[in-house]
């Protein structure tokens, strides 16, 4: 009988993805650390406490990764940590970020580090925080240029913000990430800003300090698509929601000149072209727009889910693979390398999430079959973390994490991950003992 094999490029990194907050523990001098303490904050009541241990012993993780085959892991440096009173900056919190990306290098793993990954010193909120270029712009300037320098000889490739999008969108338009002010559609917008002129002044620092760094972002992009067939105005909507969430920041950032949606909110400072070497895209789900003219601010359209449709934990999104492949093959049109910084799904009993990695997996093959440039897929998560305001119930993991005990047990799709970082492909046999239905679709 014929076998089927989808194979990837042998330099593939098969990577898995983690924010500071969401698995250091103990983060005590950041917004989020502060937010949690209010109750009605985080669902549950839940609070990060010491997380998944990361501060104290992420090693042993590390040593689940070597099991499982990787090769690279994308983590984010906690600003602060780094400079926990403004001006003053940590050596020790320094020498242990330093320790722990020698011990991925140590263990053949490539270090992806984010700067900024959704959490604010808490002085720099209480500042203004986003919302005030002429205030953020030069701190983190000086906070990029201190932690580039001290782990320059252990990390070249940097991704300076996370889901600029999601984060201004979440602090300043809903209410589910400090500080959660009233919803300000303008104010949003100014955030957006400021992280575009924010990541081209941290490029230039980072060229500056260490000439032999990759430097990119993490964007998320999602498919927005009407959600009444052949209505006009639903499509309409949907386009208005693209344009602001998937294209107002990317091209900002390769055209060297703010995109007409962000011009009357951006500071007086003159964007660059080159900035970025390489793009990160997190892709989660896609989601269904319906027209509604009292909301304008998220471009005259709802919000919804396609009925029907396979939906994760808690409707956190539509299992939705063949999105990933379309913002690829739009990513590609900017004719630079593309990581997939972030993919994955809530799924606590671990049965959607086989299916899942290998659905998405191959619209990734495909994507290299059609001479994409796609460099490697990091899943989001390695260990079930705290998932900011939805607190423990989201379970992203390979491996799950009793919070409590600090327990963890590998997953069948982390052994299924495992089995195709080690052959850097997806067999028949791998198809056919972890995801069987998909048997007839994914060699199709």
């Amino acid at each position: 009988m014929a076998s089927f094999t989808l194979n990837f490029p042998k330099d593939f990194r098969w990577g898995t993805a983690t924010a500071a907050h969401q698995v250091e523990g103990n983060n005590i001098h950041n917004q989020w650390w502060v937010w949690e303490q209010t109750a009605g904050n985080i669902e549950g009541g839940d609070r990060s406490g010491p997380a998944c241990n990361w501060w104290e012993d992420a090693e042993a993780d590390f040593d689940r990764m070597v099991e499982l085959n990787l090769n690279a892991h994308r983590l984010s440096i906690e600003w602060s940590r780094i400079e926990p009173v403004e001006g003053h900056f940590d050596k020790d919190a320094l020498q242990r970020y330093h320790d722990m990306l020698l011990g991925l290098r140590k263990r053949g793993i490539e270090p992806m580090v984010t700067l900024h990954h959704f959490t604010n010193p808490h002085w720099l909120d209480e500042g203004g925080g986003w919302t005030n270029a002429e205030y953020v712009l030069p701190r983190f300037r000086r906070f990029v240029e201190h932690t580039v320098r001290a782990l320059d000889d252990v990390c070249d490739l940097w991704c300076t913000i996370n889901e600029p999008n999601v984060f201004a969108v979440m602090t300043y338009m809903g209410e589910r990430m400090p500080p959660a002010p009233a919803p300000d559609f303008g104010r949003t917008l100014r955030v957006f800003c400021n992280l575009v002129a924010a990541h081209i002044q941290a490029a230039a620092i980072i060229r500056e300090v260490q000439p032999r760094a990759r430097i990119g972002i993490a964007h998320h992009m999602r498919v927005f698509q009407g959600m009444r067939p052949n209505h006009i105005l639903d499509a309409v909507a949907a386009r208005a929601q693209d344009m602001l969430f998937n294209q107002s920041i990317l091209s900002s950032l390769l055209n060297g000149q703010w995109h007409w949606t962000l011009r009357r909110y951006a500071p007086n400072i003159k964007l660059s072209r080159g900035s970025l070497d390489w793009i990160g895209l997190n892709y989660y789900t896609r989601q269904a727009t319906r027209f509604r003219r009292d909301q304008a601010a998220s471009g005259f359209g709802s919000i919804e889910n396609f009925p029907g449709t396979a939906m994760s934990d808690y409707e956190y999104g539509e299992i939705y693979p063949a999105g990933l492949l379309t913002m690829l093959k739009r990513l590609n049109k900017a004719k630079l390398p593309v990581y997939i910084t972030e993919n994955g799904l809530p799924d606590h009993d671990d049965d959607q999430r086989p299916g899942f990695l290998i659905a998405h997996l191959r619209e990734v093959w495909k994507a290299i079959q059609y001479c994409y440039d796609v460099r490697g897929y990091y899943h989001w998560s390695f260990v079930d973390n705290f998932e900011w305001s939805e607190g423990w119930r989201m379970k992203f993991g390979l491996y799950s994490l009793d919070p409590q005990t600090q327990l963890r047990e590998l997953r069948r799709s982390g052994a299924l991950y495992g089995e195709i970082a080690r052959s850097s492909s997806i067999t028949d046999d791998m198809v056919r003992r972890y995801a069987p239905k998909l048997m007839d679709t994914v060699f199709r």
